[in-house]
């Protein structure tokens, strides 16, 4: 939307997932590489800078980019000029930058994960789009966008989520926001019987977390917000069997704060 709605429209927008690539590859997709720089380069190659220039490009997850990448991608921005693996000779480019992340990057760099100086010359502009789980009148729209992709893929004559399923939807918290939403979405389209999906066809891992709270409520009400939170900390770990980061993902929290709380309420 920022791209199409800019002066920028009628050049490239490109995209690039930054955590599906290991270091060398990212940094060839990134700067391109001359012929005979490494391994396997045959011939020589733009990299993303030089086919977004005049465009947009678009470093999703960029909190998963290796320190090593991170300096280099700051020389670019600082200098406006990209250099291709394998070359001393430096390229303008001139390129609208938008990064994306699911990860708080003040906390990587506070663990010296992300460079505190990208980090600033990052945030010029920040949108804030908050969680699954703090926007929950997007659930119906999406699901039935959703709904309408995989049916289609699949070859399935499914059309509605019935009101029971979607309240289940409702209750479940989303650490994975949108694409887990997605991926639940076409499960249950693969599995529905009918042309509307029903509780049943939703994926165990969603429906037991709902069961799990729903027997949970009860049992803390009348209890402090310390001690319902200690309760939740210690049901969820025994249901992740002692995973700390599978439990810190299913209360939605990171890590580093799943600590905190364990060593607060003596949970260690």
């Amino acid at each position: 939307a920022i791209h199409q709605n800019s002066k920028r429209r009628r050049n490239r927008f490109v995209p690039l997932n930054c955590a599906a690539l290991s270091e060398g590859i990212l940094e060839s997709e990134l700067f391109g590489h001359e012929k005979g720089s490494f391994t396997g380069a045959s011939y020589q190659r733009k990299g993303r800078f030089e086919f977004a220039d005049r465009g947009t490009l678009f470093l999703d997850e960029i909190g998963d980019m290796p320190l090593t990448t991170q300096m280099k991608l700051l020389r670019v921005i600082e200098h406006g000029e990209v250099l291709r693996v394998g070359s001393n000779v430096p390229i303008k480019v001139d390129v609208r930058l938008l990064a994306a992340t699911n990860k708080n990057l003040s906390e990587l760099v506070e663990e010296k994960k992300f460079r505190d100086d990208l980090f600033y010359r990052l945030k010029v502009i920040t949108i804030d789009l908050p969680a699954l789980r703090d926007r929950l009148d997007d659930i119906p729209l999406l699901v039935n966008t959703f709904i309408g992709e995989f049916a289609g893929r699949h070859s399935k004559n499914v059309t509605s989520l019935d009101k029971e399923a979607l309240d289940v939807l409702y209750s479940y918290p989303w650490p994975g926001n949108v694409r887990e939403l997605r991926n639940c979405v076409e499960a249950m389209v693969v599995m529905a019987k009918g042309t509307t999906i029903a509780k049943d066809d939703i994926p165990d891992y969603v429906s037991q977390r709902v069961g799990l709270e729903e027997t949970l409520m009860p049992a803390v009400s009348g209890l402090s917000m310390e001690s319902v939170e200690k309760e939740l900390m210690k049901r969820t770990l025994a249901q992740a069997k002692g995973n700390r980061e599978e439990a810190a993902k299913r209360l939605g929290i990171s890590e580093r704060t799943l600590y905190r709380k364990l060593k607060q309420y003596g949970l260690e």
